[in-house]
């Protein structure tokens, strides 16, 4: 027999006096049961619905679209400050709890408001900025095409471990300055984070050491890479600041591309309208890139807001301190936003990357890695099937991500050899082929590369 949800009071006066709290971790999470859970939320409660993010952990679910743009832009009512956090205040959350490594404060811009929150932005956002778009093309494309070779041969793959995954993680290490060993070690502590477990607080400080040791080396020897420029940017971040805002954009980088670039795939071979109007031209890539985001946004659930009052929202009665989440797949599937449940074609009002100060000032480069790999994948084995039934594929556990753990395929080996497309090395990631670095400056930025994805 099924155990009854957890329960936490409500305060009085709000929509319900004692409200049912969904959890949102455990072994239910996962596949397409997500959406169904939303929207059980939402016929329940309204646009705001109690959730527990962990053992003993309240929230606030934010779901609807018009509610989550207020949260993401309000910062007088809403803070981004943990330390607010009345049950963090009040020491009801223990130091080891596994959402603690995602919500727990830290000197970056993810968790600050007003002038300190934008003194930090302008450093980020100035060193990818500098991110040569041409350039960062052209080694995503050789980066595919090099892992593509590695697995054609064999006729089968498994591609989030051995495309989706290692792509992104490829390309952002060498955006950092990392090796490749450290950077696997560094993705493995990433994932260990995400996945919120009891190993969470140990892969959060794996990765502090991996980034301090990275940042120790570019202080002595800076280069051209997003670390040394963070470092030398007017804003004069100290070096635990940069730690923790490269923190921020390798968890928020590394793991979305990769569930964004799966997710993709993993629709292509699934739906075939979907594949067949990509295929015929009815739909062009970015679209495509577009719909998942509207359907399957690669981060369902975003942390967080504190409210710096008590107030009404969203028909609940918020108390000083409540934390609100991000229902960002949520708010996607709001009637009131899609009434017949279909985004039209172009329409990037999507929340997939947020709102307001804070919308993610790296969606740029996620899209051109997304773009290139889903385009290079499809035209270099267009037979490809999923090897699995569909309702067999495993999905990471997390209350903040959606996931694929898995997306076996397989394929006949291409009967041409492959020819690197024009402008490309055909090296690998960081080949001396390449005419110019990937980061240095100038006007060739993913943003004049090609349109910007960022909700209107």
């Amino acid at each position: 027999m099924t155990s009854p949800p957890p329960q936490w009071t409500a305060p009085q006066g709000g929509r319900h006096a004692r409200c049912p709290a969904t959890p949102l971790y455990g072994p239910h999470l996962g596949g397409d049961d997500m959406p169904e859970l939303y929207e059980e939320l939402r016929r329940t409660h309204g646009p705001v619905a109690p959730v527990t993010m962990a053992p003993g952990v309240e929230a606030w679910l934010v779901l609807g679209h018009r509610e989550l743009l207020r949260l993401t832009r309000d910062e007088q009512d809403f803070s981004h400050d943990p330390r607010r956090w009345t049950l963090l205040r009040e020491g009801r959350i223990p130091p080891d709890s596994p959402i603690m490594p995602m919500v727990g404060w830290r000197p970056a811009l993810l968790f600050l408001d007003g002038q300190q929150h934008r003194r930090m932005r302008s450093a980020v956002s100035d060193a990818l900025t500098r991110i040569n778009g041409h350039e960062l093309r052209r080694t995503v494309q050789a980066t595919c095409d090099r892992l593509i070779d590695g697995f054609v041969e064999r006729r089968e793959a498994d591609l989030v471990p051995h495309y989706a995954r290692k792509l992104p993680m490829q390309v952002i290490t060498q955006l950092l300055g990392l090796d490749e060993r450290t950077a696997l070690q560094l993705v493995q502590a990433i994932a260990g984070l995400v996945v919120a477990n009891a190993d969470s607080a140990n892969a959060s400080q794996r990765m502090a050491k991996i980034l301090l040791t990275l940042i120790e080396e570019k202080r002595r020897r800076p280069g051209p890479d997003v670390t040394s420029a963070l470092l030398n940017h007017p804003a004069r971040l100290t070096d635990e600041e940069v730690l923790h805002n490269m923190t921020v954009m390798f968890v928020a980088g590394n793991q979305t591309t990769t569930n964004w670039i799966a997710t993709t795939l993993r629709i292509l071979l699934t739906d075939p309208q979907f594949r067949s109007s990509l295929a015929g031209g009815h739909l062009t890539v970015d679209d495509a890139l577009d719909l998942v985001l509207w359907r399957f946004p690669p981060t369902q659930n975003f942390p967080a807001r504190y409210a710096t009052r008590d107030l009404e929202f969203g028909g609940q009665q918020i108390r000083a301190g409540d934390m609100l989440i991000l229902g960002l797949a949520a708010a996607n599937a709001d009637p009131e936003v899609l009434p017949h449940g279909t985004p039209v074609i172009g329409n990037r009002s999507h929340l997939a990357f947020s709102a307001g100060p804070h919308t993610c000032p790296a969606q740029d480069p996620a899209r051109l890695i997304t773009r290139t790999a889903v385009d290079t994948i499809r035209h270099r084995l267009p037979d490809m099937e999923l090897a699995v039934a569909e309702s067999d594929l495993a999905w990471v556990k997390s209350p903040w991500s959606k996931g694929l753990a898995a997306l076996p395929v397989r394929f006949s080996v291409p009967d041409t050899t492959h020819r690197p497309a024009p402008g490309t090395s055909g090296g690998g990631a960081g080949s001396q082929e390449s005419a110019q670095p990937v980061w240095g400056g100038g006007p060739q930025g993913p943003a004049h590369a090609h349109h910007r994805g960022e909700p209107r």
